[in-house]
């Protein structure tokens, strides 16, 4: 390159720099429309009691479970299609069917339209949330070299703060018709529509030879860069990328086994009433999302394998302490913490994988890594509930999961970045390097 068209690129990077944080905030948008799937619990409770309805527990936690094994699916094909297509289409198409799904869901009036609930809100809008997910924790990354652990704990930290913003709003919705509180989703899923696919239509990826002003990759310190852009074929060649995906799934599975007990969990270990435990458990949405973006933006200053260890070993000690923590204002503290790091997982991974295996590829690698989320999200709650059973046996419980938890410390200790051989056929390292595992 000329010096003329290296001056020409750098001027072009620092106006693009600066125009970049107009992304960031298109995609808080499109996550918070997305991370209202975690208000689910508002909807289960009232199907529970509406007359219509009268469902029983597992059967009003099934919609949510089928959205939640329906989201690896999406992150999946979207982020294969989004490295070839670009992200708009892919965040567009996905906003679309995730908000159609939840209208779907809103033609369900009573208990034999369950198929309906679950169509609707589990397969369809599991699926185009999913879809939509990936897409603009791969697309900020390109945008933000520079800042990348804080930029995709930004990017998740919204979705984390989706359930904040919607839970009053869907009780309040639900308020007006009681006996059918699916009717709350018709105008909720209008709003999603149309705050999602509004932000989507602003993504885009960086210009060809983008580059951040002063800016180079890391060769040493607490985070580095491993020098290359793989395929998903080759990141899959790497014992990392596997145990990267066991320490979000391991993560993932400590925090929501507990999530998914909190508020039997608040009322019987602690003492909280009813009404205590569901205002402790609004309020730790709140952990959920600020810790995707602490924990992202800590990792950028202590090195992403430490940051898990960190994560991974307070998720173990808080569900070891957890069932004796009698005391109200140190159970809330427990589980805050909890929250923090379940969060953290999902905040510190994307810009993990990007270290790893590069940005260039980055959603068919993280959108796969994903399926971590599906597994953890539903089996912790399953062996959660299967060993504190109908007897609460919170301690047998909670010390199994803190165990793994803890154990699970091992993989980030052992993983490190892959080695890239230099092919001496090339000039420049990575054109053509050849992970070796």
């Amino acid at each position: 390159m000329s010096t003329a068209a290296r001056t020409s690129a750098s001027t072009t990077g620092g106006n693009l720099a600066v125009g970049r944080w107009g992304l960031v905030i298109a995609a808080l948008l499109l996550q918070l429309s997305l991370g209202a799937v975690y208000a689910w619990s508002v909807f289960s409770s009232a199907l529970q009691k509406a007359g219509p309805f009268t469902l029983t527990k597992p059967e009003a936690t099934l919609p949510f479970e089928v959205a939640i094994g329906m989201i690896f699916i999406g992150t999946y094909l979207g982020g294969r299609i989004q490295d070839r297509r670009g992200p708009r289409t892919v965040a567009v198409i996905g906003a679309v069917i995730y908000g159609v799904g939840v209208i779907v869901a809103s033609f369900a009036t009573d208990r034999a339209d369950l198929p309906l609930l679950v169509i609707g809100y589990g397969v369809l809008a599991g699926f185009g949330l999913g879809l939509a997910y990936i897409v603009p924790i791969a697309m900020l990354q390109k945008w933000f070299p520079d800042k990348r652990g804080l930029i995709t704990g930004l990017a998740v930290g919204g979705f984390g703060f989706g359930a904040v913003v919607t839970a009053p709003i869907a009780q309040a919705l639900i308020k007006r018709n009681p006996d059918v509180p699916t009717s709350a989703f018709l105008p909720l899923g209008i709003a999603y529509l149309v705050l999602a696919v509004a932000g989507a239509l602003f993504f885009r990826n960086p210009p060809e030879g983008y580059a951040v002003p002063g800016y180079t990759p890391a060769t040493s310190g607490k985070v580095v860069d491993s020098g290359r852009d793989y395929t998903q074929g080759e990141a899959l060649r790497t014992w990392q990328w596997y145990t990267l995906a066991g320490m979000l799934t391991l993560a993932v599975l400590a925090g929501i086994s507990f999530i998914s007990q909190a508020a039997a969990s608040f009322a019987d270990v602690a003492g909280y009433t009813a009404a205590a435990a569901a205002t402790a458990v609004g309020l730790l949405g709140l952990f959920n999302g600020a810790g995707r973006i602490f924990w992202a933006t800590v990792s950028g200053k202590l090195g992403r394998m430490p940051t898990f260890v960190a994560i991974l070993a307070l998720e173990g000690i808080c569900l070891l302490l957890v069932p004796h923590a009698h005391n109200a204002a140190l159970f809330f503290v427990l589980a805050a913490v909890v929250y923090l790091c379940y969060g953290g997982a999902f905040g510190t991974m994307p810009a993990t994988a990007g270290d790893f295996f590069g940005v260039k590829n980055a959603g068919g690698i993280y959108g796969l890594m994903l399926i971590g989320w599906s597994l953890g999200g539903v089996v912790g709650p399953l062996i959660a509930a299967k060993l504190i059973g109908s007897d609460k046996d919170y301690t047998t419980g909670y010390t199994t999961i803190g165990i793994i938890a803890l154990v699970a410390i091992i993989l980030p200790i052992l993983t490190r970045l892959p080695r890239v051989r230099k092919d001496p056929n090339e000039g420049a390292l990575g054109t053509k390097a050849k992970p070796r595992r």
